[in-house]
């Protein structure tokens, strides 16, 4: 959840998203998915294809959107994000050391044992994490307040209380661990589902920080009713290989995939650093 204010990290987010900024946001992208396969490949384990699929909302909103401190992480007045698939615990802590809430050297230790980064997120031991999760559905109901019940309860319990700080993002990049997600568990249409539960809903692309950023200044002017946006995404965004490719759900690279892996994004890397 998130209180309505506009914001930039800490700073009032009073200017619009320009061209510099996209860039910066894409460089911030590309090091999320750096630090997915730094973390995956040295865990051995992990779940790095949704996480790449969500590499770009989690630079939009630990550079751009969330009002957090990496330098005070429990500071009562910040924003709270809860990442209900918590098996993209990769993806989240890239984005949180990048951003500061601890060492990105420590990302390779995902998983190992004594490491405080393990398989999903633990708020007790994680700068920045506000909720444990890995419990597939239960975020939604932890974000609304811990409603009873669990995601379409939720979902009413938010609007019919018009949590208009509430904002529900679904990741939709069609693949779940046993194939497409059409063919294991229908769950179109998703925007009208969420319409008849009475939310502001919008379908972005989710690898588009202007359509983001509209999505979120959407949110933000909304009031009287929660928000979901659903972002289509390509899982395992950002590696050839892993693109649309469901057995990379939750499989670690090898060291030859970690090299090939590696290579792609430093070139995506460079092209983005010659950018002007």
């Amino acid at each position: 959840m998130q209180e309505k204010t506009k914001i930039n990290g800490n700073k009032g987010r009073c200017v619009s998203l320009s061209e510099e900024m996209k860039l910066a946001l894409k460089k911030k992208a590309c090091q999320v998915r750096m630090g997915v396969i730094e973390s995956t490949h040295g865990a051995k384990a992990g779940h790095p294809g949704g996480s790449l699929s969500a590499a770009d909302l989690f630079a939009y909103l630990y550079n751009r959107e969330l009002r957090i401190d990496p330098k005070n992480p429990k500071d009562p007045k910040r924003d709270r994000f809860v990442l209900s698939k918590g098996h993209t615990a990769p993806g989240l802590y890239a984005a949180l050391a990048y951003r500061g809430f601890f060492p990105v050297e420590d990302l390779p230790t995902l998983r190992h044992i004594d490491s405080y980064l393990q398989g999903h997120p633990n708020m007790n031991t994680v700068p920045g994490v506000d909720m444990s999760t890995g419990s597939l559905g239960q975020g939604i109901s932890a974000a609304a307040g811990m409603a009873e019940g669990e995601v379409w309860e939720a979902m009413l319990f938010a609007a019919h209380y018009k949590l208009d700080n509430f904002c529900m993002i679904i990741d939709l990049n069609g693949l779940q661990i046993d194939g497409r997600t059409c063919d294991v568990m229908n769950t179109a249409p998703v925007d009208e589902k969420a319409k008849a539960f009475g939310f502001q809903t919008i379908s972005i692309d989710g690898h588009d920080f202007d359509q983001i950023e509209k999505a979120f200044e959407a949110f933000h002017a909304c009031t009287g009713k929660p928000t979901c946006i659903l972002m289509h995404t390509t899982k395992g965004k950002g590696v050839s290989f892993m693109e649309n490719q469901v057995g990379w759900h939750g499989k670690a690279p090898n060291d030859d995939e970690y090299k090939q892996a590696m290579e792609e994004l430093n070139a995506a890397m460079a092209e983005l650093e010659a950018a002007k």
